[in-house]
């Protein structure tokens, strides 16, 4: 895959719908997620699924945008930004492994909530 803005798009469309198959075709089988450095991953497509769902996120409130900033041997680096309406505006920073058929095996996530914005 050359590009991560196809799996971004899919990923956006997901947390829009919070439907399990739109969740789960972003995925392999064996996907490691990692939402911060230091917490447990999330192993395998259906535990991202659960863990996804259980967290209740009301997509349709928050801000979402992104950019590729690169991709090499499979591995993408995305940069984004996302607005929540009462927690204010976090800036992420992403790594996709890319598999040939487009889903990702390993996600790794950093993000941090810039304090001088109060609002998306």
């Amino acid at each position: 895959m050359d590009s991560a803005d196809e799996w971004m798009a899919g990923y956006r469309r997901a947390w829009l719908s919070n439907d399990a198959d739109d969740i789960r075709s972003l995925f392999t089988e064996d996907a490691v997620y990692r939402r911060t450095p230091f917490a447990e991953p999330w192993v395998g497509r259906e535990a991202i699924v659960t863990a996804w769902l259980a967290i209740d996120d009301q997509p349709e409130l928050t801000t979402f945008e992104w950019t590729e900033l690169g991709v090499a041997d499979g591995l993408a680096v995305v940069e984004g930004r996302t607005g929540y309406p009462e927690l204010g505006v976090f800036s992420n920073l992403w790594l996709l492994r890319l598999e040939p058929d487009g889903r990702v095996s390993q996600y790794r996530e950093w993000w941090m909530r810039d304090r001088r914005a109060r609002s998306a």
